[in-house]
């Protein structure tokens, strides 16, 4: 075992450095809602992914850190591949893609955020990422697992949430933080948006109890509600 947790040390610690016992605890409200909309790439795994705020409950997550630059986070609309663990560590407790999925969500949504700054290209809740630093990004992350763990949302592990916030402080992190061409325009392409509504549609009649015809054209499927 000691061998193992070694071996996923290395794999995911390409690190920098959190202190993920001094990290606070947040809180999440709100709904994770994420929708499948096609087959993935060589890089993105198991499929395209699409993080949707739920309609009148988006996934909200609250920081207590006093230095905080940002301390409510209300992720957009945008693609997700959950957390980009090495498939070799995947099989790990504590290790899914998407087994931290909320705190996934608000870190991959930070990223956009600053991307989109970068680009010039920011609407005006991504433009309020703009004076966050790097280092703050990796914190927020360890905060929401945190956070998942005392409220209950995931069991606690001794391994996974300091390798998690080291690798996400680290250099590759770090050279996709504010990067060029890391801001797509549109965020979600027409396609994806239109099996994104169409699924929403179905959604909202199944909840008002109506019959809809099928809907024209592919509908995105849906992966996981969280309700907070």
């Amino acid at each position: 075992m000691p061998r193992l947790i070694a071996i996923l040390m290395l794999l995911l610690s390409a690190c920098g450095s959190v202190n993920y016992n001094a990290l606070p605890e947040g809180r999440f409200d709100g709904a994770l809602f994420v929708m499948w909309v096609g087959e993935g790439s060589a890089q993105a795994g198991d499929g395209k992914f699409v993080y949707v705020p739920m309609p009148n409950d988006p996934l909200t997550f609250t920081r207590s850190a006093q230095d905080a630059t940002l301390r409510v986070i209300r992720p957009q609309i945008m693609y997700t591949d959950g957390g980009s663990i090495p498939r070799v560590a995947q099989p790990f407790r504590g290790l899914s893609p998407w087994g931290y999925a909320p705190g996934y969500v608000v870190h991959d949504w930070l990223f956009l955020a600053r991307n989109c700054v970068a680009a010039g290209i920011a609407n005006p809740e991504e433009a309020r990422v703009a004076d966050m630093p790097f280092q703050e990004s990796a914190e927020v992350l360890g905060e929401a697992i945190k956070t998942l763990i005392a409220e209950n949302r995931v069991a606690p592990d001794d391994v996974a949430p300091n390798a998690i916030s080291g690798a996400v402080a680290g250099p590759i992190s770090r050279s996709l933080w504010g990067r060029k061409g890391g801001c797509p325009e549109p965020r979600i392409s027409p396609e994806h948006m239109a099996q994104v509504e169409r699924a929403l549609g179905r959604l909202t009649a199944q909840e008002e109890g109506r019959r809809i015809r099928p809907p024209d054209g592919p509908v995105a499927g849906i992966v996981s509600i969280v309700q907070f």
